[in-house]
């Protein structure tokens, strides 16, 4: 049953994207555009609040209608069932921002006149805890470790950086960031486990400053369940006093082999690896990336840690017949230019008559060409360098890393329809994993990557843009 009431109107109710076909929510006639305002009385901050209010069998779910109606609707549900909404927000009280000012911030790097939520600085436990960015802990406070506690929020996703405390509030000019240590601790304190990360700047927390921080972060298992070390990333953009640099072969060499060691002794510890390294040291290197059991199942493949060998495991595990074209078909295959030569290696190992496979190596403008990874790709950039190839063109393969999350859309919002436009009778088509890039290359004309199933972030945070997305 449902009863009015015009009362009580909460200040950041979570209004509803999308209602999923036969759910609970369809049958309460619940539309996008509505505000979920409260659940048993309890006003909700995110949709953590929302998942355990939802918990109970006898619901009262207080509404607001897009037009200012407000309800409240009375039902009995299996202690289980889900409400089955996507909301535009996963967080209703607003967005956690960072109070950092990091010496590597990707978003102060973002290029002007942009999406405005590429230049949010997203610092919020419950976006870590729900989609995997990571955080710094340092606007954390008590009850917040106590809520993490409370509702079992592992594990998180946390950026360490380093370890002495001195550097890190250095490196994120922040004093509350020497703290580190202590509000790991308050996580292990509250239960939860937590995956690591260090954005590696060199000639600052690598070296000795890395073996320290390898070195705790280790000490701190089976609540600390991984290390990732990823290169910092600069763009042309880059306005910071502080002089940063990025690793040359040598300096990425030598990274390599620094974690080695420490991978190796993890091996025999415990038999799984720990610490991580992104891709780019290995392309910058020049050496090839490690094989699968290097990855542990592969824990933070979202940080660009084992995407490149992900993708070679899929193309490899697709085991689809290979018949010959009866017509020439002329594929252009789009990637940024760390990750070209890989690709370039799986395409050659294709041979079919009538197949031509041309590698596209893109080089990135609009940031700068020290951002070399296909995640960062503009559709200007794309459009430029395709425009400028001559030869005949049957379609185009995209990385579907350059588009936003769950959207056909770049980051310079161009829209995936509109880039096509440029290139009439020629089919553009997203690849994301090996299999796909397969399939596309074997058989091209029933090749179709269908995006609608796939999970959208309810809010699209710049970590979307920001992780280093490998084809």
């Amino acid at each position: 049953m449902s009863k009015k009431d015009a009362s009580n109107k909460a200040a950041h109710p979570g209004i509803i994207l999308s209602v999923l076909p036969g759910s609970l929510a369809e049958e309460l006639e619940l539309v996008p555009g509505d505000r979920i305002v409260a659940v048993n009385g309890q006003e909700l901050r995110d949709i953590i609040d929302l998942s355990f209010a939802m918990a109970d069998e006898t619901i009262e779910l207080f509404v607001e209608h897009a037009d200012g109606e407000q309800e409240i609707i009375e039902f009995e549900k299996e202690l289980d069932e889900e409400l089955g909404v996507e909301f535009e927000s996963a967080v209703f009280d607003g967005i956690r921002t960072c109070a950092n000012h990091c010496y590597f911030c990707f978003v102060d790097m973002i290029a002007p006149n942009m999406r405005s939520s590429l230049s949010i600085k997203d610092d919020d436990y419950r976006l870590s805890f729900l989609y995997g960015n990571f955080v710094t802990l340092t606007n954390m406070g008590p009850r917040d470790f106590e809520r993490v506690k409370k509702y079992h929020l592992s594990p998180l996703f946390v950026s360490v950086q380093c370890m002495d405390p001195k550097l890190r509030s250095q490196m994120l000019r922040c004093p509350g960031a020497a703290k580190i240590a202590s509000q790991l601790d308050r996580l292990r304190d509250a239960g939860a486990q937590y995956h690591t990360q260090v954005v590696l700047c060199a000639g600052l927390n690598d070296g000795e400053q890395l073996e320290r921080t390898i070195r705790e972060i280790v000490a701190r298992r089976p609540y600390a369940l991984s290390l990732a070390i990823v290169p910092v990333g600069l763009t042309k953009y880059r306005k910071d006093p502080f002089p940063l640099k990025q690793f040359d072969r040598e300096g990425a060499a030598r990274v390599i082999d620094q974690v080695e060691k420490w991978q190796h002794r993890m091996q025999q510890e415990e038999g799984r690896t720990f610490v991580y390294l992104g891709d780019e040291f290995y392309f910058l290197a020049g050496r090839a990336v490690p094989g699968s059991e290097f990855y542990d199942g592969f824990p933070q493949l979202d940080n660009g840690i084992g995407l490149t060998r992900s993708f070679i495991n899929d193309w490899e595990a697709e085991d689809m017949p290979a018949t010959a074209y009866a017509e020439p078909v002329y594929l252009d295959v789009v990637t940024g230019m760390a990750v070209a030569p890989v690709i370039r290696a799986l395409a050659e190992s294709v041979q079919l008559k009538n197949l031509h496979v041309r590698i596209v190596p893109v080089e990135n403008v609009h940031f700068g060409p020290a951002v070399n990874v296909s995640g960062l790709l503009t559709a200007q950039d794309i459009l430029k360098t395709l425009q400028s190839l001559p030869g005949p063109r049957t379609g185009i393969l995209l990385p579907e890393s350059a588009l936003r999350a769950g959207e056909d859309i770049f980051l310079d919002d161009m829209t995936l329809g509109e880039f096509a436009a440029h290139f009439p009778g020629v089919r553009t088509e997203p690849v994301q994993s090996g299999a796909d890039f397969k399939r596309a290359l074997l058989d091209w004309p029933h090749y179709h990557k269908n995006r609608k199933g796939e999970n959208a972030y309810m809010w699209q945070s710049n970590a979307g843009y920001t992780k280093p997305l490998s084809y």
